[in-house]
């Protein structure tokens, strides 16, 4: 065991994650999820969007354990004759890349432009929280909405659209972090001692800053896991090519009241899960690593 894993294994932190049933809950929920769209391909009974592996006949079939359902399908099947839990397996390697994605994509940008207003102020400061105000200012969903427009589908413009609504929230976070970190002597030593400034930012800011940012990136996984399946449930999202959780719910939705509910329920209690084990965890970091909860 390295040092690193034994301090970790010593510290508060841990000590309190052992002893938190909800972080604990939402960690397991994680690893399910990673195991599921990591070895999950290999143990379902089919590939969902192989053609070739397909049968009409195997259409509209219930759950296992309702009259008329087959062992090969455990979660019953859709119009087409593919495998509910296949394609709730293949979803969420699309759900869970996009949110993972987004969410680095979000963090890095808005993190450099938080740490630039924090760090220089003056107008270059101005000028980012205006336009962060200006964006904030309207519902997250809308603004990914009317991008969707502009784009059109595709996991890309679903990409580009998440990372456009999500950067704000950590320029916010890390501006202000920044702000107060600037204040402090030991910058202002490096200042004077004639640092180059991205040695100061990259060196003696950014790793004081990182601890908010850890909590919503988190959290934010989740949202924007929720995000992509309103776009795809409204059809501006992923291509049907390569069906996420919410284009999965939306192919149900449209026979739900035919009694064929298995189609979109299952996806959406995937959905849920999903996002409550990240909160659950998000969670517990955000009480854990917020000092002022302390």
């Amino acid at each position: 065991m390295t040092a690193l894993a034994q301090r970790f294994l010593a510290s508060e932190l841990f000590h309190n994650y052992r002893r938190n049933a909800s972080a604990i809950i939402g960690s397991l929920i994680v690893l399910f999820f990673a195991g599921m769209i990591t070895i999950g391909p290999w143990v379902v009974a089919q590939d969902p969007y192989d053609v070739a592996q397909l049968e009409l006949l195997d259409s509209f079939k219930p759950p296992v354990w309702l009259e008329g359902g087959s062992p090969q399908y455990w979660l019953g099947t859709d119009g087409q004759g593919r495998d509910v839990l296949a394609s709730i397996v293949y979803g969420s390697r699309i759900s869970l890349f996009i949110g993972l994605t987004a969410m680095i994509g979000s963090c890095l940008i808005g993190t450099t432009l938080g740490l630039l207003a924090g760090f220089y102020g003056g107008r270059l400061d101005s000028v980012i929280m205006r336009i962060a105000d200006i964006q904030l200012s309207f519902p997250s969903v809308l603004t990914a909405l009317f991008l969707m427009s502009a784009f059109g589908t595709g996991v890309e413009k679903v990409l580009i659209a998440l990372i456009s609504v999500g950067w704000v929230v950590y320029a916010r976070t890390v501006r202000g972090s920044t702000l107060r970190e600037t204040q402090k002597e030991y910058i202002q030593a490096a200042r004077v001692s004639g640092l180059p400034n991205a040695k100061i930012i990259l060196r003696h800011v950014l790793p004081n800053v990182l601890t908010p940012l850890i909590v919503v990136a988190t959290i934010q996984v989740g949202t924007f896991v929720l995000i992509e399946a309103s776009l795809s449930f409204l059809g501006v999202g992923v291509p049907i090519t390569k069906p996420s959780l919410g284009l999965l719910i939306k192919n149900g939705f449209d026979v739900l009241f035919s009694g064929l509910w298995w189609i979109s329920v299952f996806p959406g209690l995937f959905i849920m899960l999903i996002v409550f084990g990240i909160n659950l965890l998000g969670d517990f970091l955000r009480d854990e690593l917020n000092p002022r909860l302390k």
